[in-house]
């Protein structure tokens, strides 16, 4: 997980102030962690786009811009809204190689975690662009791909400035990665980390997403990039080939549905924690708690994550491989029960076995009111490591969450989609209103989720205070081993030391504002036309509206 970090003391706002929630009507905006995404979002729309195209737009300007979190040789799941009709889902994760088997492991404990036997499953993300924008097909005049593109390939050819959070994660994790193929030449300058401002140029990457712009988004998969990624691949020694590539297609899928009192929240399916997140809250709403920010409110949802956790944990794998239903989790008399377990005074016991990983969640509302709740990932910090050759494509690593145990729940196997993390979200309001919200942070998706939700929906503060007030995280970040409760500074003293005596194991970090919580954001569209938009001080992003 990412280092943590506080917020400028020099801000002439607190970055929890309502005055930064951006509020406009009728033209639409974009949230993003990285302000370049945001702003090439916010220009498809300027330029008629819909919520989809800035969508793919935005996607591709931060595969460029925040290559530690993201990029297109990983995977990606969207959420899909346009008002009077259903939630359309996409599933673009790509499944493990026809060669990855516990066999090609042989000898070894564990999937590597770093380097080209990490990389082992497809990258489904680009397929998800496609597929989003043949859900979007009839929505009116298409902008062609030059253009949605065109941010993106602008920016890997003149550079961007490497951020704070980049720098810190490639010092971190520089021994590890810089033994991967390809990782020292495309992002240390003359062997050395970045700092923060240094130009960063990536030419190939570049070249690639023009290929795509003039061939055809599935040239990734059945055309001559695919070749090049298949032989370059196969090369340094990962187990896919070009079978995998030409195999691949995204899903439409249903999303899971929870209902609550004045909303209807919905999220991806396995091989997604979706479920997870829409418990949380499901679990939450039935604790009839008043009052937002104080012991019952925090208590409450740390221990409606342990109920949804130690489920998800249960039932969660391939989607071909689950043996329930995971909406039958989120009926009334499940949930019902499950809350009845929870004491309002006493913390259930901990830890479980965690999840890392890191990704870039991403909003968008159009004019016309349609919305896109949208994830994308490699997994950890620069996922494998491995940048290919010819195409400058860094690989994802999703693949190492499979056990090598072929009996265990996500055990190793051909044509398998591995856990994901990933979950989008995406509320319908009673009132009409329509709000897309997410994070990055692995296991504290869900939880970052909730504290957000719950803050704006249940306990009515401004949008903006609902993402940037403390927050917490239960679980391990990345690379540590404690599981404890971490809180951020800014919690109030009294709560931290009524969730101690309730006996959560607590550790107040150091950063009033951390990294470790997440990169959060979300847009609310009213049934006026209203729209606002929040973004995180945690991250390097913003929302950009018309």
């Amino acid at each position: 997980m990412p280092m943590t970090h506080d917020a400028p003391a020099s801000s002439a706002f607190a970055p929890g102030d309502a005055f930064n929630t951006q509020r406009s009507y009728g033209g639409g905006s974009c949230v993003a962690p990285h302000h370049l995404a945001a702003n090439a979002g916010r220009d498809i729309l300027k330029q008629g786009g819909n919520a989809v195209e800035a969508m793919v737009a935005a996607a591709a300007t931060i595969a460029v811009a925040y290559p530690h979190m993201n990029a297109i040789g990983g995977d990606g799941f969207w959420l899909i809204h346009e008002p009077g009709k259903a939630p359309v889902a996409i599933d673009a994760c790509g499944p493990a190689a026809r060669l990855a088997t516990p066999a090609f492991y042989q000898g070894q404990a564990q999937i590597p975690e770093r380097g080209p036997t990490a990389a082992l499953t497809m990258a489904g993300t680009i397929g998800g662009w496609q597929e989003a924008l043949d859900v979007a097909s009839d929505w009116g005049s298409a902008l062609p791909l030059p253009t949605l593109l065109g941010d993106a390939i602008r920016h890997g050819e003149q550079g961007i400035a490497v951020s704070r959070s980049q720098e810190a994660l490639t010092r971190q994790h520089l021994e590890r990665l810089f033994q991967s193929p390809g990782f020292g030449d495309t992002f240390l300058s003359q062997g050395d980390v970045p700092r923060e401002g240094a130009r960063l140029r990536q030419p190939r990457l570049a070249a690639t997403l023009k290929r795509l712009a003039e061939a055809g988004l599935d040239d990734f998969y059945r055309g001559e990039l695919a070749q090049s990624m298949a032989r370059d691949l196969e090369a340094l020694g990962s187990p896919l080939r070009l079978e995998d590539f030409n195999a691949y297609r995204a899903q439409r899928v249903t999303p899971l549905e929870v209902a609550l009192k004045n909303a209807t929240l919905y999220n991806l399916p396995a091989p997604t924690q979706g479920m997870a997140s829409l418990m949380i809250l499901a679990l939450y709403e039935r604790l009839g708690v008043s009052d937002g920010e104080g012991f019952a409110h925090l208590h409450g949802l740390v221990e409606a994550t342990k109920r949804a956790f130690l489920l998800r944990d249960r039932y969660i794998t391939d989607p071909g491989r689950l043996d329930v239903d995971l909406q039958t989790l989120l009926s009334a008399e499940n949930l019902d029960r499950e809350a009845a377990q929870i004491d309002p005074e006493r913390a259930l016991a901990w830890p479980h076995t965690p999840a890392p990983g890191d990704t870039i969640w991403m909003g968008t509302v159009d004019a016309e009111g349609r919305s896109v709740s949208f994830i994308q990932s490699i997994y950890w910090e620069f996922g494998s490591g491995v940048v290919l050759p010819e195409s400058g494509v860094l690989w994802q690593n999703r693949g190492i969450s499979f056990s090598l145990d072929e009996n265990d729940l996500r055990g190793l196997a051909p044509g398998r989609k591995p856990f994901h993390t990933l979950n989008p979200a995406l509320a319908r309001f009673d009132d009409g209103r329509t709000m897309v919200y997410g994070t990055m942070g692995g296991e504290g998706q869900p939880q970052t989720q909730a504290a957000l939700f719950s803050r704006y929906a249940f306990h009515h503060k401004p949008l903006q205070q609902a993402v940037a007030a403390p927050r917490w995280l239960l679980g391990r970040t990345w690379g540590e081993e404690s599981t404890n409760l971490k809180l951020e500074s800014r919690v109030d003293p009294e709560v931290v030391e009524h969730l101690r005596a309730a006996g959560h194991d607590v550790e107040v970090l150091a950063s009033s504002y951390s990294d470790t919580m997440g990169h959060a954001g979300a847009i609310v569209h009213h049934p006026d036309g209203l729209i606002e938009s929040a973004h995180d001080p945690r991250s390097d992003g913003g929302a950009a509206s018309v």
